[in-house]
């Protein structure tokens, strides 16, 4: 089953994201039919500055059946993330302010390519986390009031 789109759903729950940039990513062959397969997992990916490149950590692309053993891929390895240079430059800048890390939000095909959105965000503590519970459910309790009020 072919899959689009790969979301991080606790990307926005654990970190406020305050910026977003789209990056392309160095691949082999195996991992982008994986990816189309849609047997990849980036609930613990994320991006680090080093020697002015950026690399994609945490990304777990499982190996993909039919290839023979010496063309399969490691499945947790870092990636290469294609950038500008100026966007390395400010996600180098955003990572040395305190408590803000690069986070890997979703993993999509734009065309043939595989790309990521990466968000630049900063650790939400558990009371944040609370009061975004607490605003949802109110907004679903208002919400069910009006629809509830529109029935009659």
């Amino acid at each position: 089953m072919a899959q689009d789109s790969v979301t991080n759903k606790r990307a926005h729950r654990d970190y406020i994201i305050e910026s977003t940039l789209e990056a392309g990513l160095v691949l082999v062959g195996t991992e982008v039919k994986s990816i189309r397969e849609g047997k990849v997992n980036i609930r613990e990916a994320f991006a680090r500055i080093e020697n002015n490149q950026a690399f994609l950590y945490g990304c777990d692309i499982q190996p993909w059946q039919t290839a023979g053993e010496w063309f399969q891929h490691a499945s947790k390895r870092p990636r290469k993330l294609l950038l500008h240079k100026s966007e390395i430059l400010k996600l180098a800048m955003a990572t040395q302010q305190k408590g803000f890390t690069i986070i890997c939000t979703r993993l999509y095909f734009k065309g043939r390519r595989v790309k990521v959105e990466l968000g630049i965000g900063k650790g939400k503590g558990h009371s944040d986390q609370r009061q975004d519970l607490k605003k949802r459910t109110e907004l679903r309790e208002a919400q069910r009031e009006v629809a509830r009020f529109n029935r009659r």
